[in-house]
């Protein structure tokens, strides 16, 4: 495996002086007798400039000397190497990749949608250079090999009795981190770092859709009757409560238990109840 190594180079402005001053000693010596000389000095000079290279900020150079990999510059501005060099340029800057939505199988084999953010940036030129083909390719693929894995991995969402294990919808930072963890692993050997990975699109397939929408709203009605119930009856034993205690009326198990059953039918009920006025005494 190649290692990113660091290479030294020279300022570039200093060789430029350099250059330009040899041009003016290989003009001089043409006009006097050594024109032999000073024509060696002119094409000397002219192939030195040939070494000379542009370093952006967060970007890297990959010097190669006929084939093997001599080592990376980092150091940004104009700088100057040895003419034979091939000078690969490698940015260094934070990059995004936005995937493309994915149609695949969750846990429990329902069809979704489910889509990714990767931030990523190479951190070892050589790995990024040498080690695979196109790397900015390969980080593409691999990230939504990933994605693929993690969406068969972990079910959409919970089921009202499961509460063990992550979902894809109610755990986003828990499945984000484990989604950079994969992806992290599988770029390892280009050079690469991820940085963050998000999931940006998550969404049942179409043809599933409509029906695990109106799962959802069943489970939503279940979840809000079941708290209306557990309201009334706490409503209704505080009810009978302030009763006995303060001695309002003395009832019997028959009428306690109407009582119960009218109370829990009017807090219970999803229409306003109308009242029916008892004009008779209590037991007629």
């Amino acid at each position: 495996m190649i290692r990113e190594t660091e290479r030294r180079t020279a300022n570039g402005l200093l060789a430029l002086a350099v250059m330009l001053l040899a041009h003016l000693i290989g003009v001089v010596m043409l006009i006097g007798p050594a024109k032999f000389l000073g024509i060696t000095i002119n094409v000397l000079a002219g192939f030195c400039w040939i070494g000379l290279f542009m370093v952006q900020p967060n970007q890297a150079k990959v010097l190669q000397l006929f084939g093997d990999y001599v080592g990376t510059v980092r150091t940004p501005g104009l700088r100057w190497a040895n003419p034979f060099l091939s000078k690969k340029p490698v940015s260094l800057r934070i990059r995004n990749f936005d995937s493309d939505k994915l149609k695949v199988n969750d846990l429990h084999g329902s069809p979704i949608e489910i889509g990714a953010v990767i931030v990523w940036q190479v951190v070892d030129t050589a790995e990024a250079v040498f080690e695979v083909d196109d790397y900015e390719h390969f980080v593409k693929i691999q990230a939504e090999s990933a994605l693929r894995g993690l969406a068969t991995r972990y079910p959409y969402d919970l089921d009202d009795d499961d509460r063990s294990s992550l979902a894809l919808r109610s755990h986003a930072d828990a499945v984000a981190q484990q989604l950079a963890s994969d992806v992290q692993e599988r770029l390892s050997k280009a050079g690469v770092h991820v940085i963050e990975a998000r999931i940006s699109h998550l969404a049942y397939a179409a043809e599933i859709a409509g029906a695990m929408l109106q799962r959802q709203q069943a489970a939503a009605i279940i979840s809000a009757r079941r708290r209306i119930v557990d309201g009334a009856v706490g409503m209704v034993e505080m009810a009978l409560n302030e009763l006995a205690q303060k001695q309002v009326v003395n009832l019997d198990e028959e009428r306690r238990a109407a009582m119960v059953s009218n109370l829990l039918v009017v807090l219970c009920s999803d229409r306003a109840v109308t009242p029916v006025v008892n004009t008779g005494t209590l037991y007629s």
